[in-house]
Formats: C-alpha cells, structure tokens, sequence
C-alpha cells in the first residue's frame, strides 16, 4: 500500500463513521488517529453522545472483530483475560479465552471496577498478550481499546491508576454535538437508523485486516524532521517544570505524541509531520498525563488550559 491509497482509505474510514457519528468529526479524527498508529484511546463524555456507539462503528467499517467489556464493581480480571477451564474427557486444563481475545474492544465504563480488575488490562495493551497460569497467550496484531468514562459520575467510580492511563496513546474528549447536529441524529432516526442495529445505516467496509496493518507501516513511515522531534521534546520536558502541575509527562508521552503526529499527517494527506501536526495532537496526548495542582484545579482550570498555555511559550520550528 502507498501513502496516497492510505489517505483514500482512512478518508473513506472517516466519511463511513460520520454517518452515524454526527456532529463529532473531532473525537472520529482523534479515534482514527490511534487505530493508525497502533494506539489504545479513552472516550470521555456525559451519556449519550455516542461513545460505545464510535467503537461498533469504528469495528464495522474496518471489518475487524469486536467484544464490548461492561465494567462493573464485582467484575474480576478472569472475566476479562480468561481462564483454564478443566476439560473431564481430555484430563487436561483447557483455556478459553475471554473478551479482551478481539480486534477492538471496547472497555465500557471502565472506572466502574475496581483497581484489580483494571489491571488486567495492562499487559494486553502494553505488550499485546496475556499471561494466565504462567503461560502468555498473544493477542490480535489489531488489538486496540477503547475506553469510555463518565466525567460527571463519581458514585461507585474507582479513579484509573496512573500506570493504566498512560498506557492510552489519546484521551478523547466527546462532547455535545451543535444544534445542526442534533437535527441531523433525528433526522436519521426517522429514517430508520436504529443505534442498537449498525446494518439499518449500511455503513461500507473501508478496511480490511490487511488494510489496516499496511496502513499502519505507511504511518511509521511518515517523516519527522530533527527540527520537530526536537519540538515534541521541548513539549514534554515543559510539562515537567510547570508551575501549575504537579506531575508532567513522562518520555513515553512524547513517543505517543510524535506516532499520533504522523497519523494526523496521513490524514491530512501529507508524508511528513509539520509543528501543526504536533500541536492539533498535543491535547489528546498529553491532557490524561498531566496532574494539576489543587489550588489550580479549584480555580477551575483544566489540562487543556495547561497545554494551550504551554504551547503559546514554546517557539515554533520553521
């Protein structure tokens, strides 16, 4: 695959998912951006404004697997990974692997379970296997999560461990669609679309496995100018001697960072990152990995005032 039959596809990814997307052609583009550069993503947003929505269609319309994991307080890891099952004809302990065993899984309110439990999703997103009884068990080369959380609920939450929330690439921000975009999500809804039945929107598969994993070489292929890898650096070490932040981000966020600039580039339609690239990315890499302090945070600003603010002080490679 070239770079331009890559650009044709991932547009035609993106154009497939905004039909039942609507009015979230920002959180469509950052999703995209992790499944090209081989990234896990968390979705942040109020219920009802499309999360596990944007994981079904996201798996429809590559043609890759999908399981969705409800998370829950009694949730146990074996529930998600897997275990060795005791087969009475063989005499022998079979495993029958659980729902993380797929191409997209969507992990549904996963701060609802407790620390543990969320835990055994580590190794599978940080080396692609599981490891039950002593033995591993590799996963999907496809293999990606999606998260979803609830910013607004805090009832029966557990907060997700610091290891846990770097290993997402992004955090994807889903908010209320506009106006126009509500009209439209009715629109659809009386012409038949039905949520719960991906089929009634006759979404066309853009992708296929193949597809998707030679886009993915196009994507580590993208260039990077010195002058820019060194813009990344000064990005993250400025997190770290912030005022306003109590923990900035780590060397993995700007390996995160530089791989989700060059699958912006692709889908912008270019070969090489530019400072913009970098910039637009820069939010969704960073805001998770960044710990403000209390006083800042009961002024009521945010990760993102943070970065926008940083990015203003940081010169721009030319």
């Amino acid at each position: 695959m070239d770079i331009q039959e890559a650009i044709e596809k991932v547009g035609r990814v993106l154009d497939e998912m905004g039909k039942v997307i609507i009015g979230q052609e920002h959180a469509i583009e950052e999703v995209a951006v992790a499944l090209l550069a081989g990234g896990h993503a968390l979705l942040e947003g109020v219920p009802g404004t499309g999360k596990t929505l944007t994981g079904r269609a996201l798996a429809r319309v590559t043609g890759m697997s999908y399981k969705r994991i409800q998370f829950t307080p009694d949730l146990m890891p074996t529930d998600i990974v897997g275990v060795n099952m005791y087969n009475t004809a063989t005499g022998e302990f079979v495993f029958r692997p659980g729902p993380v065993f797929a191409d997209v899984v969507l992990a549904d309110e996963i701060n609802r379970a407790p620390a543990k439990t969320q835990s055994a999703l580590l190794e599978a997103m940080q080396d692609r296997q599981v490891t039950v009884d002593g033995v591993p068990h590799e996963m999907s080369a496809l293999f990606t999560v999606l998260a979803t959380q609830n910013p607004v609920e805090f009832e029966g939450t557990y907060p997700l461990p610091e290891a846990e929330v770097d290993r997402f690439m992004l955090k994807v921000l889903i908010d209320y669609p506009p106006e126009e975009g509500e009209v439209r999500i009715l629109d659809i809804i009386h012409e038949g679309f039905d949520p719960a039945d991906l089929s009634t929107a006759k979404l066309a598969q853009a992708f296929d496995a193949r597809d998707l994993l030679a886009a993915r070489a196009v994507t580590r292929g993208i260039h990077v100018e010195q002058r820019v890898r060194q813009y990344i650096t000064r990005i993250v070490r400025a997190t770290r001697s912030m005022p306003k932040l109590m923990l900035g981000a780590s060397p993995r966020a700007g390996v995160m960072l530089m791989g989700a600039s060059k699958a912006q580039a692709l889908i912008n339609g270019r070969d090489f990152v530019t400072p913009d690239d970098v910039k637009a990315m820069a939010p969704a890499t960073l805001r998770h990995r960044l710990i403000l302090l209390p006083e800042v945070e009961v002024e009521g600003r945010t990760s993102d005032d943070c970065i926008r603010e940083l990015l203003a002080g940081i010169e721009v490679p030319r």
